[in-house]
């Protein structure tokens, strides 16, 4: 065989055998501009973590009007106690400033009929008459001490439960992954066919899901026919456990694989950027704006330049 007919041959089958540990199997080309564009293009976008997380702290007005002057057209809502009264106010403030209110976080006890964070959120959504999700995470105090079977049976019902409240009033419900058993997407899977009920999903965060990126295409084929929104995060392996858990979009090692991964699997609904530090907030999204935009150069062949400069990270 001619030499460098061989040595071609070499390079095409190194391109597509590298594992995940180094850069995707999908890596060898430009992916499709238009289904990245769609996929990762602002009009696609969510914002997460931006009310507790916010260095300024925004009032419902000043939060909405800075998702305009960004363009971010959706708000993943994240509250705390002292957020209930104004949730009315935040509803408002988005409709004013033409930011649609996506989805509504819910942390609650395995006993929703009577937790008040459930009925707040309930409460919400009935009187206002709103559709959207619901991301949330159940208690999982006491699971260790049962087998799998009685995990899943245990974290079923408050979930089950839930769903048939949220499908009165027209939402969905998204299994939140946050560490622990229920925060694994496979434990996941097994609650929401133990439940069997049609408005229940998954909501994957990369930044709850270090120990996940080299099985992240993996679960992406098994969380696809549940998956209701993606949100994402500069990663590095094992991030979380080098002080790097939270990291702008670009500034991770393994940012550009997981997106070709992402792009490649098919998937097509809601991606999230974050903010969770306690930056200001304003410039922490426009950080990860910057940062998916260069990344985006990236995944469809194009030389997108250097790296954009952060407001809110400075390069170790």
């Amino acid at each position: 065989m001619d030499r460098l007919l061989c040595w071609a041959m070499c390079i095409a089958i190194g391109l597509v055998t590298i594992s995940a540990k180094g850069a995707d199997p999908v890596a060898a080309g430009a992916l499709d501009a238009g289904r990245v564009q769609s996929l990762l293009g602002k009009p696609n976008l969510t914002a997460w973590c931006i009310v507790p997380f916010d260095g300024k702290h925004r009032n419902p007005e000043q939060r909405a009007a800075m998702l305009q002057r960004l363009g971010i057209k959706r708000l993943a809502y994240d509250w705390r106690g002292k957020d209930i009264p104004t949730f009315d106010a935040e509803l408002a403030a988005l409709k004013k400033h033409d930011v649609q209110l996506g989805a509504f976080w819910l942390s609650m006890s395995r006993d929703p009929a009577n937790d008040d964070r459930v009925k707040a959120v309930l409460d919400f959504i009935r009187r206002n008459r709103v559709k959207l999700e619901i991301w949330v995470m159940v208690n999982q105090g006491g699971l260790d001490q049962l087998d799998q079977q009685g995990k899943v049976d245990a974290m079923a019902k408050p979930v089950a439960w839930l769903a048939d409240e949220a499908a009165r009033l027209g939402c969905r419900v998204g299994l939140y992954n946050h560490g622990g058993w229920y925060g694994d997407p496979v434990n996941q899977i097994a609650i929401i066919e133990k439940i069997d009920r049609p408005n229940v999903g998954i909501v994957y965060n990369q930044h709850h899901g270090h120990g996940d990126v080299d099985r992240f295409g993996e679960l992406l084929q098994k969380m696809m026919p549940h998956l209701l929104a993606v949100n994402l995060n500069g990663m590095d392996r094992a991030g979380d456990q080098r002080g790097r858990k939270l990291l702008p979009l670009s500034a991770g090692e393994l940012d550009e694989p997981l997106l070709r991964q992402l792009v490649a699997s098919g998937y097509d609904g809601p991606v999230g950027i974050l903010g969770h530090t306690q930056d200001d907030v304003e410039l922490r999204l426009a950080d990860n704006l910057a940062g998916l935009a260069w990344l985006r150069q990236k995944l469809i062949g194009q030389n997108p330049g250097p790296r954009p400069t952060m407001h809110t990270y400075t390069k170790p």
